[in-house]
């Protein structure tokens, strides 16, 4: 006897359980043929995540490698991440999120109902990542200690995190930060059929009190005061695709969804499912968390200078605008694509100004029936004047690209835009900031007069040494550099600039051609670029479909300029395009 199946679109996902009844001579018989599992389908056209582009589905719903994206706006960073959406008991595992997480908005899963609507599965989905009080897949740590679980930017993929926390009786897994858990959520809804992707949000602001404003306050030396607001350097989030029923979609659209609590004012919460053009078009009535997800790539920036007698006052200074640049993975690249204009129009344009006053009312209640003017003048109020408005233009230039060990090297270039010549005095610090806009340490100041000549334009070379900033980086790649005009010269004036020290490489080198259960062989190589030994070097080894489990080899301790090198053998145990990710670690990052 051949049975043949066929799951209406409207199907419950889940696992089922084939049984067979046989009644004969006024008896009956059970019988079990077996399980089986329905997921959501994005070939069938009649299911809600449907996507008609069979390259997108390859990408979204097939690909098991991705990549990440980091660093800062201007320099963008990406390393390689494993989804392993295929990978063995990985479908067992997602099936325990949805039932650890049911009971998040239906109080019940005795029914199940939910669980053929794309939006509530993804709601249960991204409320036990890392929001759920008992039972969330990932938690963030509170503060720089990682002593009680695992670095959070060494993990390589979703398996161990996934795997950790299946076998720990669903017990958080310590430590994740933003990309890890939105790599996650990625993981869990590819695997359910949902067609999803992470992206990264660079500048981005998180504040309490001005869903509209982020506010950063600097003291005369440049340094960052840590108040309660924060601008993140980047952010990752999950955008997930499916017809949204609740709004009247007949067609499959992107979905904006971030699994990482952020504080709203009410709380520390997640948010999501929102539609990503709803975002764009500043209508926030029709969506969850409409508000929030507009704020965070359309809030307007200001700078402060904090002085002894707590008076604050307003920098001259040309702001990056939050929000301003959104990337995630290219269809069948290993370039980003820049999804920007997904969220919002063209900075300065009638759609997009259109598209800020209708969230603004929203967002601010007092103002529903204000005239945009009214809403404009009171946005330019609060908005830094530019450095042009005081007659000066600066910026700082990188001179090199950083590695650890290596001297940071910056040209600032200062113009006098006005006739007669300026006479300044300038503060200039250097401190560790880490991805999510938390001041650090503050490791290197100095101060300059500069004399300007009427339209003169003056190169002046900044030099920051390894071992001025080495002792403090850590985990955090992140040096902010700001210099600073004295208040006693008159109008405050402020440049910034954001870098990235980059780390060091890991070099793999397949020694033979990998085969289906054949052992293969390669090289891993690392070089210790420093003027001193690091300590405690750790490599972890992974990889979808050629190890069913991290590799971790410990290498000690590597003097400087010293080399490791170390041959690995592994036998690949499916077919498939495979990527070996090789991380490395030690007691200084």
């Amino acid at each position: 006897i051949h049975i043949s199946l066929f799951p209406p679109s409207n199907a419950c996902i889940g696992r089922y359980i084939l049984n067979m009844q046989i009644t004969s001579c006024g008896h009956t018989y059970q019988r079990c043929l077996g399980d089986f599992y329905v997921l959501f389908n994005p070939w069938c056209a009649d299911d809600p995540v449907y996507m008609d582009n069979q390259a997108h589905r390859e990408e979204y719903v097939l690909n098991e490698h991705g990549i990440l994206y980091e660093g800062v706006h201007k320099h963008i960073t990406s390393r390689p991440w494993h989804f392993g959406q295929f990978e063995d008991g990985i479908l067992d595992i997602c099936l325990k999120i949805l039932d650890m997480g049911a009971s998040y908005h239906h109080g019940s899963d005795r029914d199940h109902c939910w669980r053929n609507d794309p939006v509530h599965v993804s709601m249960v989905v991204n409320h036990m990542i890392s929001s759920h009080t008992t039972n969330s897949i990932m938690k963030i740590p509170e503060s720089n200690d990682y002593l009680k679980g695992t670095k959070p930017f060494s993990w390589n993929g979703s398996i161990p995190i996934l795997q950790q926390w299946y076998n720990g009786r669903c017990r958080p897994v310590r430590y994740g930060y933003c990309g890890s858990l939105a790599s996650v959520m990625c993981t869990v809804m590819r695997c359910l059929g949902i067609p999803s992707r992470v992206v990264t949000n660079f500048c981005f602001p998180c504040s309490i009190e001005n869903p509209l404003g982020i506010n950063e306050v600097f003291d005369c030396t440049g340094k960052n005061l840590c108040g309660k607001d924060k601008l993140w350097r980047y952010h990752c989030w999950n955008e997930s695709w499916m017809a949204r029923r609740d709004l009247n979609q007949c067609c499959g659209d992107w979905q904006c969804l971030d699994p990482t609590p952020l504080e709203t004012g009410r709380g520390s919460a997640c948010s999501g499912p929102t539609w990503v053009r709803s975002i764009r078009e500043g209508e926030l009535d029709l969506d969850y968390d409409g508000p929030h997800m507009f704020s965070r790539v359309n809030s307007n920036y200001v700078g402060w200078l904090s002085q002894n007698n707590a008076k604050k006052t307003k920098f001259f200074c040309d702001a990056w605008p939050c929000g301003q640049h959104l990337i995630t993975k290219g269809v069948g690249s290993e370039q980003f694509e820049d999804i920007t204009g997904a969220y919002k129009y063209e900075l300065g344009s009638v759609k997009n100004k259109e598209a800020y006053y209708r969230a603004y009312r929203r967002i601010h209640p007092g103002y529903c029936n204000a005239s945009n003017c009214h809403i404009e003048r009171e946005l330019s109020s609060l908005k830094n004047p530019f450095l042009s408005d005081s007659g000066i233009n600066m910026r700082l230039k990188m001179a090199n690209c950083p590695m650890y060990g290596e001297d940071v090297q910056l040209h600032w270039l200062l113009e006098n835009l006005r006739g007669e010549n300026k006479n300044l005095k300038f503060n200039l610090s250097a401190q560790i900031i880490t991805y999510s806009g938390c001041p650090m340490d503050q490791f290197w100041k100095d101060s300059v007069n500069v004399t300007l000549g009427p339209r003169e334009v003056k190169k002046i070379p900044l030099c920051i040494s390894y071992s001025q900033y080495g002792p403090y980086l850590c985990d955090h790649n992140i040096v902010k550099v700001v210099a600073v005009s004295d208040p006693e010269c008159g109008e405050v004036l402020m440049v910034s600039r954001d870098i990235v020290i980059n780390r060091p490489p890991v070099i793999v080198k397949l020694l033979s051609q990998p085969r289906l259960k054949v052992p293969c062989t390669a090289e891993i190589s690392f070089c210790n670029p420093l003027q001193e030994d690091m300590k405690n070097c750790v490599m972890t080894l992974e990889g979808c479909g050629l190890f069913k489990e991290p590799m971790t080899i410990d290498l000690g301790t590597l003097a400087s300029n010293q080399q490791a090198r170390t041959i690995v053998e592994f036998t690949p145990y499916r077919l498939g395009s495979h990527r070996l990710l090789a991380n490395f670690g030690c007691h200084k990052f």
